[in-house]
């Protein structure tokens, strides 16, 4: 199509396009043809497709998604290679399942590992920085489970699917706050703890040093406040 034949007025060929007006009837029984392989493919697949998308899973929906709009809207193309397109992916997905099922490299390779982030209360700063997380993101998704400090963190596990697991102590023990650091922003029911200070970059909790604050033993931030809990 040529520059000059691009008109804002005409509005056929915004709507249709270059295609004739009996296309629209075709569109429709195409898109019924293909959405039916899509649920059958879709059922096949598995109940997790439906559920909790891994990395793989991902890749398989959004292939789905180009695989089948081809065979819906393009006037010059059959059904037929998208369903023998969607039944290889299929295929496929299936086969690489197995695989990543009987071999832990292959899952690893494909899905990624479980990343500890949080230790006995403690960030493991080593680990953010190769997730490209920052601290405040971590405290964030704290807050949203309902922990006011670190001190009540057992464990924090960032999952393969880049969801979070949490694991709280029984028993508390001095942390650091995950509220921001302003004004009337530490809960009532929460207390400092004067002889204790968290690091506040990674949490660690030592006893109080009213000298020059030393560095971190886990991270070497030399910025000290008060542990609560």
């Amino acid at each position: 199509m040529e520059k000059e034949d691009i008109k804002l007025t005409d509005w056929e060929r915004i709507l249709v396009g270059n295609n004739p007006w009996g296309f629209m009837i075709e569109v429709l029984g195409r898109t019924i043809i293909i959405y039916v392989c899509l649920i059958i493919v879709m059922r096949l697949l598995g109940k997790r497709m439906n559920a909790q998308l891994t990395m793989t899973d991902l890749a398989v929906m959004l292939t789905l998604g180009a695989i089948a709009s081809v065979p819906m809207q393009a006037f010059d193309k059959g059904i037929l290679p998208g369903i023998v397109l969607l039944i290889a992916i299929l295929l496929w997905h299936q086969g690489t399942s197995l695989l990543i099922y009987s071999k832990r490299s292959a899952e690893v390779l494909s899905q990624g590992k479980i990343t500890l982030v949080i230790r006995e209360g403690v960030i493991d700063p080593e680990q953010l920085r190769k997730m490209r997380i920052s601290k405040d993101q971590i405290f964030s998704i704290l807050r949203a489970k309902g922990v006011r400090h670190l001190g009540e963190v057992k464990r924090l596990y960032s999952e393969a699917d880049g969801h979070f697991s949490l694991f709280k102590f029984t028993e508390t023990k001095p942390g650091l706050s995950v509220f921001p650091r302003t004004e009337n922003a530490l809960p009532a029911e929460k207390k400092e703890i004067q002889n204790r200070q968290a690091c506040c970059h990674c949490g660690n909790v030592v006893d109080k040093d009213d000298d020059v604050p030393v560095p971190c033993g886990n991270c070497g931030n030399r910025e000290w406040i008060p542990a609560i809990k």
